[in-house]
């Protein structure tokens, strides 16, 4: 399969499972007549190695090779695993997959990144499952790059267009992409 029949069938999974209109207030406080619950279609079997693929093609487009990819815990965790696992499918360079919790454990080994056995510094991608503002994605960024992680951008599966880019790239100065924007759903 092509990565335009791809994405083309990742919308339609998106479309289908993960799109609501209704009245709904966002996690940026918003309030929304389309609400994405990408994590229903991510956690999908069959959208599983689109996301991948997707995900992959977009960072070769924009030349980063990240040793590995994480995000902010819920919403990025399967699209995560996602990248990892079809990392090692593609053939290519194997991408490790690593977890940024809320806030550091308060026990153990009191880390906020989890999953990463190399010591900074590495190269990584954030990842996200819907941007509206970007604030989970830049506390993602922020955590990883003070843990000594050389972040080299960030990408979020359904940009909802309202922030996200002047929160990353103006404020923060973190290259962001999107595989879509919420008018394409």
């Amino acid at each position: 399969m092509s990565l335009e029949q791809d994405r083309e069938k990742l919308r339609g999974i998106l479309t289908r499972l993960s799109v609501r209109r209704g009245e709904f207030t966002l996690a940026s406080g918003k309030k929304s007549n389309v609400y994405v619950d990408a994590r229903v279609t991510a956690c999908r079997a069959e959208a599983m190695p689109l996301i991948g693929r997707l995900f992959l093609e977009k960072m070769r487009e924009r030349g980063w090779k990240p040793a590995a990819v994480g995000g902010l815990t819920m919403g990025a965790d399967p699209i995560v695993i996602a990248v990892a696992r079809e990392s090692v499918e593609s053939g290519g360079t194997p991408i490790n997959a690593f977890l940024v919790r809320k806030e550091a454990k308060g026990h153990g080994l009191k880390k906020q990144i989890e999953g990463l056995f190399e010591e900074p510094p590495l190269d990584v991608v954030i990842v996200d499952d819907v941007c509206t503002t970007g604030d989970s994605t830049v506390k993602a960024v922020e955590a990883s790059r003070e843990a000594g992680l050389n972040v080299l951008g960030a990408i979020c599966l359904v940009d909802r267009e309202e922030g996200a880019v002047a929160n990353l790239e103006g404020a923060l100065g973190c290259p962001f992409d999107r595989i879509f924007r919420i008018s394409e759903l």
